[in-house]
């Protein structure tokens, strides 16, 4: 990068990080640290909840995931809109009465003191595994500009993560979270502008559409029935969208502390809930948007020749491999291909005619060859770099730093810290405010004074911004980050949800009841996921992780009924 690329980018986050600092100076109290004292109007809270989840992984696997697989991910998010209406008018209201700082704390109240612990510690255990994911996503690509050790950026950028959030806990988070989200817009809508300045060399914003449909890249929406019946392990189709990605969505957002913080810093239940309803209107437009951009890249790769392979170290590790003779043979063969693909789009566009049926079908034989020749190169890399597996996380990374000027450059990975800060500080804050209120108070210290609360709770933010930052250093074993994510999500939430959901609607089961059925539900949920990812000689049922969020609550709501009905008490009559 260019020196005013550096300047830009550490120019953007450091005056984020100081002007956080700043306002927060003043947090002395363990209330404000972990509510933030209540002040937040729903525009703040709607922008800090959709700053929350859009993390540093959004911006780098999501564009790359359109790229391979077109807008189908899009689908993922169907059942959040609905999912922001049943939280607002079930969830919100109950914790606002009950005036708690976590959502665990209601579970003790309705059932009893394990059965909230379970909970909090099943959000513990994925949450920390998630906020790992999302410290190493952008430090794979500062390990590449700067040259530095992999773990050593991890460390670094890690470290500075905590030391932001530790200022002034949930109000350092809502302060800069407006300022964080004004940068990713702008950064996000440059480079789409930039796409389309580029492309209209060739052919207009239209005829790009018409391009990335002709190639399958416009599938919004798919039904998992393609092949003749439904495929349950189909990742992305409506059905599991609109069904399991409503489960998901509504353990995440109605219980993960890490989004009910956010919205718990509210004036009240109204600002809250508007706050929610905001995110729901708005995060399906902007997550498209987000896809149609790495379509776009897809597009424009259509008319100019892409990379042998998007991650240029593990290319070069390659070169200087055992396989460079076997990489070469089909480099050679990839370049040959995407070099006629390139110059027979590039000569539909100069003729201004749309492409018939017969040249529509040349063009996706010629992608098909591309793409088998893709899968083969990366099969070849991966042998040579057995830690990874594709290059999806690099395909829009690589377009900023090749194809945009001076300057965008530095804004665009200042748009991928800035995601990094704001999901991750959001994150360390729920694990604190959890950690400090149901087991710190619960049972470590029940009587500690406001300065002990708060000291225990800066400790705490230090703590898990070190196991984070371990499972960074390890977490390189997925294949795409944003799909890492998700599916560490789903392993647990569905049990969660079913938890809440129980103590919601199912008023006769009691405590005892509700904890074993989590325990079982966790139970199934982990061995359906772990005996076909790794392989065991047992009976496997293949299904798409998104499926694992209604499992998991169904099972958890069913046996907790069964078991409330083994134990009930007969009646006598006479």
């Amino acid at each position: 990068m260019s020196t005013i690329d550096w300047l830009v980018m550490f120019g953007s986050l450091l005056a984020i990080a100081i002007y956080g600092i700043y306002k927060t100076r003043s947090v002395h109290t363990a209330q404000s640290y972990l509510q933030g004292d209540n002040e937040k109007k729903w525009w703040e809270i709607g922008l800090s909840v959709m700053a929350t989840q859009a993390s540093a992984i959004t911006f780098l696997s999501v564009p790359g995931q359109a790229y391979d697989d077109g807008l189908r991910f899009i689908q993922f998010y169907f059942g959040l809109p609905l999912a922001m209406i049943v939280i607002a008018v079930f969830f919100i209201p109950m914790y606002y009465k009950l005036k708690v700082y976590t959502a665990y704390e209601f579970l003790e109240q309705r059932f009893d003191v394990k059965t909230r612990t379970f909970t909090a510690l099943l959000f513990l255990i994925q949450r920390a595994f998630s906020t790992g994911i999302t410290i190493y996503a952008p430090s794979i690509i500062l390990s590449q500009l700067l040259g530095w050790d992999l773990n050593t950026t991890v460390i670094f950028i890690g470290g500075i993560v905590t030391i932001y959030i530790l200022s002034g806990g949930t109000k350092a988070v809502a302060v800069t979270h407006k300022q964080q989200m004004f940068v990713i817009y702008v950064g996000m809508f440059t480079a789409f502008g930039c796409l389309i300045y580029y492309l209209s060399e060739y052919v207009s914003f239209n005829e790009s559409l018409n391009v990335a449909g002709a190639l399958g890249k416009m599938n919004i929406i798919t039904t998992g029935a393609e092949s003749g019946s439904f495929d349950w392990s189909d990742r992305y189709n409506i059905i599991s969208g609109l069904i399991g990605g409503l489960f998901l969505q509504l353990s995440y957002f109605g219980t993960d502390q890490s989004q009910v913080g956010r919205y718990l810093g509210g004036e009240s239940v109204k600002e809250s809930r508007l706050g929610l309803i905001f995110n729901g209107l708005m995060k399906v437009p902007v997550q498209f948007f987000i896809l149609l951009t790495g379509v776009l890249v897809f597009v424009f790769y259509q008319f100019n020749q892409p990379p042998v392979y998007f991650n240029e170290v593990a290319y070069t590790q390659t070169k200087n491999s055992i396989y460079a003779e076997e990489l070469d043979r089909l480099e050679t063969a990839y370049l040959a291909a995407t070099d006629n693909q390139t110059k027979l789009n590039r000569e539909l566009a100069e003729q201004k005619v749309t492409a018939d049926a017969q040249q529509t079908e040349i063009l996706r034989n010629s992608q098909e060859q591309v793409n088998g020749l893709r899968t083969e190169i990366n099969a070849v890399i991966k042998k040579a770099n057995p830690d990874i597996d594709d290059d999806h996380d690099y395909i829009f990374m690589h377009f900023v730093m090749n194809y945009l000027p001076i300057g965008l450059v530095g804004l665009l990975f200042a748009v991928i810290f800035s995601a990094s800060m704001s999901s991750t500080s959001s994150a360390l804050n729920g694990l604190a405010t959890t950690f400090s209120v149901d087991i710190y108070k619960r049972f470590i210290n029940k009587n500690a004074s406001e300065q002990q609360h708060l000291n225990a709770s800066k400790v705490l933010t230090v703590l898990f911004g070190a196991m984070a930052i371990g499972f960074a250093l390890v977490c390189s074993m997925f294949d795409n980050l944003i799909e890492a994510v998700n599916i560490l999500g789903s392993l647990f939430y569905g049990t969660i949800l079913g938890i809440f959901l129980t103590a919601f609607l199912l008023k006769r089961v009691k405590g005892n009841a509700v904890f074993i059925a989590a325990l079982l539900s966790e139970a199934i949920i982990l061995y359906l996921d772990f005996s076909v990812r790794y392989d065991w000689n047992t009976p496997q049922l293949t299904i798409g992780y998104l499926w694992y969020n209604v499992i998991g609550c169904l099972l958890v709501m069913i046996f907790a009924t069964l078991l409330s009905l083994g134990n009930r008490k007969p009646s006598y009559t006479t």
